[in-house]
Parts: C-alpha cells; structure tokens; sequence
C-alpha cells in the first residue's frame, strides 16, 4: 500500500510539472506525452503516429483486462497466478476453471 501511494504522489508531481510547462512539456498536448521522447524517431511520419497510439491505447486495456483475470482469479482460488498455474501444469484435467464454477452453484 506504501508503495501504491508514493507511486501516485510521484507520478502526480511528475505529470503536473510536465503538463504546466516544464522543459518536457513545452508546446505538447497535456493530455498526450509524445514528441518529446522519441529517440527511435516513429513520431515523424503522421499517419504511422496516429497508429502508434492506437496500437498502445489497445495494448494498455489488453493489460488492464489481464489484471483483472489475476485479480478475480487470486479472490476466487486464495493464490496468485504462479501457484495456480503450477497447480494446472502438474494436472490440467482437475485444476481448471471449471473446477472453480461449479463450486458458486445456488444452494451450495
């Protein structure tokens, strides 16, 4: 939880600074940190940035529904992932998802 909270208080100083014109964030969109930071230059042709962005705002919820899978799986089973997944490759036939269903039948 302390580790939660000082990445929020960092991230948050960080990004105001850089959205109210530090040397960062000078002439840029607030809303978007590209241009500044592009060493490998895909910024330069416009059309292939428009899809850059696209292809990270997909990435980021791909991630986000990820997290979400381990989150739901560690409240239904009481383990992370590694133990469950451990759990699964020594025997796939009875440590599965459906294991876990049928155990939330009504009147159970």
């Amino acid at each position: 939880l302390a580790i939660l909270g000082c990445q929020v208080i960092l991230m948050g100083l960080i990004e105001g600074y850089r959205v109210n014109g530090g040397p960062a964030g000078e002439g840029l969109d607030p809303l978007y940190p590209g241009e500044a930071f592009d060493p490998l230059g895909l910024a330069d042709d416009p059309d292939t940035l428009a899809e850059l962005k696209v292809k990270e705002i997909k990435n980021g919820r791909l991630a986000m529904f990820s997290m979400f899978g381990f989150y739901t799986q560690a409240i239904v089973t009481g383990k992370g992932p590694i133990e469950n997944w451990a759990e699964h490759v020594a025997d796939p036939f009875a440590a599965n998802a459906w294991n876990y269903a049928t155990k939330f039948v009504p009147g159970n």
